[in-house]
């Protein structure tokens, strides 16, 4: 049995630690709230890009009447052989399976694609790590060395890595979430890939997650997700969350915005907009937008759900520490009481053997 200053040592580093979980869970509520509050305040351009982008439906025929072909490349579908997956991961730790699960969403989309080549797109430092150390690098040559142009090189693998963007989600700008739609959608209008998903946690409330494969191109129809892979959370993780939200202020439900989305739905069938420019050309450049704020929804939808997560991971460990400290206090009492009793029969032994 250890000694009492042991015992005394080793409760006042697990009291540390639990003051150091409580203050993560604490700055991981705060910043769930402005996550939420971030994802919402963006809802109402996606729901008009949307509802703008319906309205030039009934406009401009998607379909040449002479040949039947569709008459915007993002509409066009093709035989899945070249696969781009986006993977949204976190850039930091102490969230649970968070980033683990992300990782086996995106294996098993890949074990589900068999004799397709899939190309990778890691957003976050901890799935970019675990992805390079299963995967190869898609290798780039330059072109032209006095130009920045490069080309891809030969494949080392059916699947590869072929982009990273560490840091992007501590940051997440509009700007930088826009030029990798940009980028994926001059890869698929170029035929490089037949197919773009992307892998992420969808955050509704605390108690409504799940983790999701969307397909982003080709476009199937405006404003529905296109869901190919999804995973619900348990019971016992709804629990949990719960749990690590008391006392936070964080909202266990999601906001009801059903009259919203009903008036939303409203502008895109019934008001009928006038356009200066031909609607042509402003479908043609609200696609590629749409696009993006399907992937920049994803993305901090997945921030909010690693705050979450993390929020979840933190309470674990802080009731954890608090049942150590409790058995570790336990212990140290018997060593004590021991201790004392040892010292008592001492004395008291002395002073037999004295008289």
């Amino acid at each position: 049995m250890a000694n009492v200053l042991d015992l005394r040592r080793r409760i006042r580093s697990v009291k540390n630690m639990r003051q150091i979980t409580k203050a993560m869970k604490m700055v991981s509520a705060a910043k769930l709230r402005r996550a939420q509050e971030r994802a919402m305040a963006a809802r109402p351009y996606a729901k008009m890009i949307t509802s703008v982008l319906e309205s030039l439906t009934r406009r401009v025929d998607i379909y040449d009447p002479e040949t039947g072909n569709l008459r915007h490349p993002l509409f066009a579908a093709r035989e899945e052989k070249r696969i781009l997956l986006v993977v949204v991961s976190g850039d930091k730790g102490f969230a649970g399976a968070f980033n683990s699960n992300i990782v086996k969403a995106a294996l098993q989309f890949v074990g589900n694609r068999q004799g397709a080549e899939i190309d990778m797109e890691a957003i976050g430092r901890k799935g970019r790590d675990q992805l390079r150390r299963r995967y190869p690098l898609a290798v780039y040559q330059s072109e032209n060395p006095d130009q920045q142009e490069t080309i891809r090189g030969a494949r080392k693998g059916a699947i590869e890595v072929t982009g990273d963007y560490p840091g992007m989600l501590l940051k997440l700008e509009a700007t930088r979430v826009f030029d990798l739609a940009e980028s994926i959608i001059h890869r698929y209008c170029h035929e490089e890939i037949d197919a773009a998903y992307i892998v992420y946690n969808e955050f509704k409330s605390v108690i409504a997650q799940r983790l999701v494969v969307e397909r982003i191109l080709p476009i199937e129809h405006i404003g529905e997700q296109e869901i190919a892979q999804s995973d619900e959370m348990t019971m016992e993780e709804k629990m949990q969350a719960i749990e690590a939200a008391k006392g936070t202020g964080t909202k266990l439900r999601p906001d009801d915005t059903s009259v919203e989305d009903k008036e939303a739905a409203q502008i895109g069938t019934q008001v009928d907009y006038i356009y200066e420019q031909p609607p042509q050309e402003l479908f043609a450049a609200l696609l590629p937008k749409y696009v993006g704020i399907q992937i920049f929804r994803g993305m901090m939808e997945s921030v909010a759900a690693e705050h979450a997560a993390r929020m979840t991971a933190m309470e674990a460990a802080t009731s954890n520490a608090s049942d150590i400290i409790s058995s570790l206090t336990l212990v140290m009492n018997r060593a004590r009481q021991a201790k004392i009793t040892k010292e008592i029969i001492e004395i008291v032994s002395g002073a037999a053997a004295a008289g």
